[in-house]
């Protein structure tokens, strides 16, 4: 949408009306998929269904299709919730930031994790966003580090701090948790942060970074090196005016 185009490309000032639009594209999917999960989740309850054998299971063909269905497969409300909050956030700041981006960095994030789980995850099944999760908050916060933007930063430090226990969820240190879902969606955020850091948001630059430089005015030392040519001028008039009365008076 040219909507998507228009801003933070520039750092041009815009409408309270136009950034409430804005506001609201960039809120708008995150809410989208996040209602799939919830979908997903009460459907398995009320059918009384499990759903986990749509899950990624490493090297085995009938677990390919788990790459794109087990984002949307949790074990417990428990679970979905851990997802539900982080991935709004971190998706609403991916749209907001990344507008012509945001579809292509987060299909890949997606695609990445679930290709690296199933090649090097243990043998089991992998279910939930949590992969997402984690590329997106990887992602923005490498990009902040990157491209020096605070903004961006700041958000990764936020879900950070305020799901501190992120950090660990990368070591294979509670077997019921899919720890290489949380490293490989780590690894494609980093991987992506440093292959879009030209593209994107850029920094805005300090005020006295756009001063023109001063040109140094050496006009009054180059006159005054310069010689008296008028002064010549006379004298070599005068020279020529005694020439010609001497032969005058020769005469």
């Amino acid at each position: 949408m040219p909507l998507f185009d228009y801003y933070p490309r520039k750092h041009e000032p815009i409408d309270k009306e136009t950034e409430k639009k804005i506001f609201k594209y960039s809120l708008l999917f995150p809410v989208v998929i996040v209602a799939l999960f919830w979908l997903v989740k009460l459907t398995e309850d009320l059918q009384n269904l499990d759903l986990s054998r749509f899950g990624i299971l490493p090297l085995q063909i009938e677990g390919l299709p788990g790459i794109l269905f087990s984002p949307f497969i949790h074990g417990s409300y428990d679970h979905l919730l851990s997802n539900t909050i982080p991935f709004l956030i971190l998706g609403f700041a991916l749209f907001y930031f990344y507008r012509n981006l945001a579809y292509r960095i987060l299909f890949l994030i997606y695609i990445l994790s679930g290709i690296c789980v199933w090649l090097g995850g243990r043998e089991s099944y992998h279910i939930g966003a949590s992969g997402i999760v984690y590329g997106l908050a990887a992602f923005l916060f490498f990009s902040g580090v990157l491209r020096k933007d605070a903004n961006l930063l700041t958000i990764g430090i936020i879900v950070i701090f305020l799901y501190g226990s992120m950090f660990w969820g990368i070591f294979p240190l509670k077997p019921e948790i899919s720890w290489e879902s949380h490293l490989w969606g780590t690894a494609s955020g980093i991987l992506l942060s440093f292959y879009y850091r030209h593209q994107g948001p850029v920094r805005p630059s300090a005020s006295w970074e756009n001063e023109p430089e001063e040109d140094n005015d050496d006009s009054s030392d180059a006159d005054w090196n310069q010689p008296e040519e008028p002064e010549i001028q006379d004298d070599e008039n005068q020279n020529n005016t005694d020439i010609v009365e001497k032969r005058t008076n020769a005469e």
